[in-house]
């Protein structure tokens, strides 16, 4: 039977891990997922999710190739294609930047133009006159100009240039954001990869010594001791063992196909897990400490206050569209009938537009800009909220995966004496081997309660690190490794 903070564990994220939608590991039935999940971060990690994904590193490389929590973490951090996805984010909001500067720079531009015309008079209004051609021409035009156009007071351009340079921030924002997921996401598999690894040593474990109680019952029987049913319950027990032998190793590999896909390995990469991630206790965290340190480092919520100062520059340029704005246009170039009877001309024009009546589109923009204000400041309100929730689940989840693995060390040990005395019981013979099969039973529930207690706890340990923004630099030495 599960452990409950392993149950719990397994329910609130299988639903979770952001930024991006294909569930984010399919864990085994036996096996539990990470607790303390902001729901912010849900749909990031369900369905196709990009943190899922990767850009593979390059073509297999011979041999065996050892891979610690930190290599892990590494690679999943440059080739991941959520990290991917955030750095190309970054390069769109800083082109979209690079465009509204352009309305308060200089517009420069040239033309050179060589024309070989004939005009009819009449068609400008020249009606016919004795002596004087209606056709003039062909005669032969040539000019070549630059021209300048250089806004002086535009309010409207000056709030969007400021709206975009809102919208990198967040884009920035939300690429550290991006970068701890993709922590906690190989974290979490390298953790269920070694959970995967346990359960197989156990299976071998429990195997082994189905092996050797079978052998007994036979032993037995042969003495005339057991009944021929000891032997019949010894040999089930055996396969039932084989069984879980071959479940254990199937979870394990599909895993590890898993943790490369989301690393960056190519596929036919083989590879083997050098870290354990055994238990190592975390030091209290306050309450308040945890939800300041949130506040202050947690990428998603830097980015939701950008969107949010956004906004607001999007309705400050909305409102100035109702503002005078004033740009000066300039030429100057050679005209003539020939490149070398050119002669140089200019023309200055100083401009002042006041709007008068613009058929309700500043009304609109307006109305558009305070719908996207209000869904904004209630966006950054609710993931306020949510952070919340998300450093007090955590806590609660590491108090408890705590505890539960001390229960379940316990458990491990007592199972390990029951399935003793059970045995030498039915060596004696004064008992069948029921109470053997029961016992090696416990030892199978206590495993893998133990084995689900572990890996709880130090996912309870990994998403307390993700609630606290802090997941790349802290997640390792939560888990007590260092990097």
């Amino acid at each position: 039977m599960k452990t409950t903070v392993a149950l719990a564990t397994a329910l609130v994220v299988a639903g979770w891990c952001a930024a991006a939608q294909a569930q984010l590991v399919p864990a085994p039935p036996q096996m539990s997922t990470p607790a303390g999940a902001p729901a912010a971060d849900l749909q990031t990690a369900l369905g196709a999710n990009p943190l899922q994904g990767s850009v593979p590193s390059g073509p297999a490389t011979p041999g065996l190739l050892r891979l610690s929590l930190s290599d892990a973490i590494t690679r999943a951090l440059k080739y991941n294609l959520g990290v991917i996805n955030g750095e190309q984010d970054i390069q769109e909001a800083r082109g979209a930047r690079r465009q509204s500067l352009a309305g308060l720079l200089p517009n420069l531009s040239t033309a050179i133009t060589d024309t070989e015309q004939q005009t009819n008079l009449e068609a400008y209004g020249f009606p016919p006159l004795p002596g004087i051609p209606q056709i003039i021409g062909p005669f032969n035009a040539f000019d070549a100009r630059v021209f300048l156009q250089q806004p002086i007071l535009d309010f409207p351009a000056i709030n969007r240039a400021r709206e975009q340079a809102r919208k990198l921030s967040a884009a920035r924002d939300d690429y550290r954001n991006a970068r701890d997921l993709v922590v906690l996401v190989a974290a979490n598999l390298y953790l269920q990869t070694v959970a995967a690894q346990s359960r197989i040593d156990a299976a071998l474990a429990e195997r082994k010594t189905a092996q050797a109680l079978d052998t007994l019952a036979v032993d037995l029987k042969t003495a005339g001791i057991a009944a021929g049913i000891d032997v019949l319950r010894a040999h089930l027990q055996l396969q039932v063992q084989e069984q879980r032998l071959i479940m254990a190793r199937n979870d394990f590999d599909k895993l590890k196909l898993q943790l490369g896909r989301a690393i960056g390995l190519p596929a036919a990469q083989a590879f083997t897990l050098t870290d354990k991630v055994p238990y190592a206790p975390l030091q209290p965290v306050s309450l308040d400490a945890a939800l300041t340190r949130a506040y202050a480092s947690r990428g998603d919520y830097l980015a939701a206050e950008q969107r949010v100062a956004a906004a607001e520059a999007q309705r400050r340029a909305a409102l100035s569209e109702r503002l005078p704005s004033v740009s000066v246009n300039a030429n100057i170039g050679d005209i003539g009938l020939t490149v070398s009877g050119a002669r140089e001309t200019f023309a200055v024009a100083g401009s002042v537009s006041v709007p008068l009546f613009t058929g309700g589109r500043i009304a609109g923009a307006l109305m558009q800009a305070d719908a996207n204000l209000a869904r904004q400041r209630a966006q950054l309100a609710n993931l306020r909220q949510q952070i919340g929730y998300d450093v007090r689940t955590a806590l609660l989840d590491l108090t408890a995966a705590q505890a539960q693995l001390t229960v379940a060390r316990t458990a491990v040990a007592l199972a390990g004496q029951e399935l003793q005395q059970a045995r030498d019981r039915f060596s004696a013979g004064v008992a069948d081997n029921v109470e053997v099969i029961q016992a090696q039973e416990a030892v199978a529930t206590a495993n893998e309660n133990y084995i689900s207690s572990l890996y709880a706890h130090n996912m309870a340990k990994a998403s307390l690190a993700r609630a606290l923004g802090i997941g790349e630099e802290a997640v390792e030495s939560y888990l007590g490794g260092s990097r």
